[in-house]
């Protein structure tokens, strides 16, 4: 409800450019109006008060745009530059930090273009996997330093987002009362199951302060750098939340946007950057709080459109309660084992395939690569010495591998392990995590038709984790391998014909997921 009329402030700041001469651009949303002008943007609060938030006196919006610099220079330093106060002056006009009684405030904003949103880039299907795995470095990193609370989020917390979305998606009346209890039922079951774990979770301190609304609109690219910014400033409770699930607003965002190949890398990168892996197993369902959100959130703003707009948002907002009750459905973990010679294609098979197995977000994907280099404390693209792949060290990367699948796995997520496995106890050891957490097991071995081709491929590497050389490869090829039970696939093959050899044969492929989905790259 808006409670006061902001025409003049409007004016004010249109005039304040003009006196430049330069054009303005307006935004308007239906909590706050952004003027921009050359290399500025001012963000203003507009005067309304809903039930979640109160921007309806001058003082209480001065007060939230301090709070909104404070919290998203913690990510966006570059853009956010500073807060000014309206005042009216002695004659009777506005002024910029004048000394006269406050009339309005503002966040004044460093200027991006509108196609550096990554809101913009996916709809340009320009995103990439390099600017995804930037992306869930930055959003590890921001996680890792954001104040931790004791006093929100855990069970609690999400019982009463859950209370909120069921009234909130009758209040529209997207969909009939009998398909809201069916969605209604479906939260408390998932509810039931994962409470504990967000109690755990809470205890453990993974509840701090986060964005709250990450989603791809509210990241731009400052510098080429995936940014995080307009975070929420207007209620600590739906932002001091648990870790994964401020992540979960993005991988379903990415998810409902047929994107579920990037959806799998940011979970991936993200995992390996964190440690969140107990906590894996909520994922479904916090993608699903956040998909219900954005339903009844979307059927709201259909109000007022025009009939022809209103159609297709109340299209969109029906499409994420689907959503929501698909990530619901469930799916069943299973574990996929990739093997092969260096330069075989593993871990691009991997990538390939783990979008499409278990439950969204799909499988964990847990490479020897990644986790030696993780023992070591470097990047994943830094060279290790030749001491690093001594027998008994690769035997420690190989039994943290499998005991990070059988983690994964007794969370409900499905895995997918990519290594060399060329030897015939590290087969049978990680076939065996499979048997012990009572999941269906795969086993594939990408052949190469010619040694030349595989050692090609090492040699074309550039910014891998792999530090394998053609060296390494002679190693491998003249090991005894012993007898290789597992499927074989061509390693030369087209990566989609691979993938698709792998899923026809999979009892976790297509359960629990949305009904499109754009291909992923081959």
């Amino acid at each position: 409800m808006t409670v006061e009329d902001q025409a003049e402030t409007v004016a004010f700041l249109q005039g304040e450019a003009a006196l430049q001469g330069l054009p303005v651009d307006t935004i308007t949303t239906h909590i706050s109006t952004v003027l921009m002008a050359g290399d500025r943007a001012f963000k203003l609060k507009r005067p309304v008060r809903f039930p979640y938030l109160d921007f309806s006196t001058a003082g209480r919006r001065l007060s939230f745009c301090e709070a909104e610099l404070v919290l998203n220079r913690r990510t966006a330093p570059e853009l956010y530059l500073g807060v000014r106060r309206i005042t009216r002056e002695a004659d009777g006009r506005l002024a910029f930090d004048g000394t006269g009684p406050l009339v309005d405030a503002v966040v004044e904003m460093r200027r991006f273009a509108q196609h550096d949103l990554l809101d913009d880039l996916a709809q340009r299907d320009v995103l990439t996997p390099a600017l995804i795995t930037d992306l869930a470095h930055r959003i590890a990193e921001f996680h890792r330093g954001a104040a931790v609370s004791l006093d929100h989020g855990g069970a609690a917390g999400i019982a009463a987002v859950i209370d909120m979305n069921d009234r909130s998606l009758r209040a529209v009346a997207l969909v009939p009362d009998a398909a809201a209890d069916i969605l209604r039922a479906a939260f408390q079951d998932a509810f039931e199951r994962h409470a504990s774990m967000l109690e755990e979770r809470r205890l453990a301190g993974k509840v701090r302060r986060c964005h709250g609304d990450l989603i791809l609109r509210n990241i731009c690219l400052v510098n080429d750098v995936p940014t995080l910014f307009d975070c929420i400033e207007f209620d600590d409770d739906i932002a001091t939340i648990d870790v994964l699930y401020d992540l979960a607003f993005l991988l379903m965002d990415l998810w409902h946007r047929d994107r579920a190949d990037l959806a799998n890398l940011l979970f991936n990168r993200y995992l390996d950057e964190t440690d969140e892996a107990s906590g894996i197993g909520t994922l479904p369902f916090l993608m699903a709080v956040r998909a219900a959100i954005r339903s009844h959130v979307t059927a709201a703003q259909a109000a007022g459109q025009p009939s022809d707009k209103a159609a297709n948002t109340l299209t969109e907002a029906r499409a994420y309660h689907d959503l929501a009750l698909s990530l619901l459905a469930g799916s069943d973990a299973t574990l996929l084992a990739v093997g092969g010679f260096s330069g075989s294609g593993k871990s691009t098979v991997a990538a390939r395939v783990a979008s499409r197995l278990g439950p969204p977000p799909g499988a964990r994907v847990l490479n020897s690569d990644r986790i030696r280099k993780h023992a070591y404390g470097v990047s994943a693209v830094t060279r290790l010495p030749s001491s690093a792949y001594q027998p008994e060290v690769s035997a420690r990367v190989y039994a943290s591998l499998r005991d990070e699948a059988g983690q994964a796995l007794a969370c409900g997520c499905a895995v997918i392990a990519d290594a060399v496995f060329d030897r015939p106890s590290e087969r049978a050891s990680i076939e065996a995590i499979a048997a012990t957490a009572g999941v269906s097991f795969r086993g594939v071995w990408l052949e190469a038709p010619t040694t030349g081709l595989l050692a090609s491929r090492i040699t074309d590497r550039r910014n891998d984790p792999s530090d394998a050389t053609a060296e390494v490869l002679l190693e491998q090829v003249g090991r005894d391998c012993g007898t290789i039970a597992w499927k074989h696939l061509a390693a030369g093959a087209d990566p989609a014909t691979t993938r698709d050899a792998i899923l026809a044969s999979s009892p976790s492929y297509g359960d629990g997921r949305t009904k499109s989905r754009k291909a992923e790259p081959a």
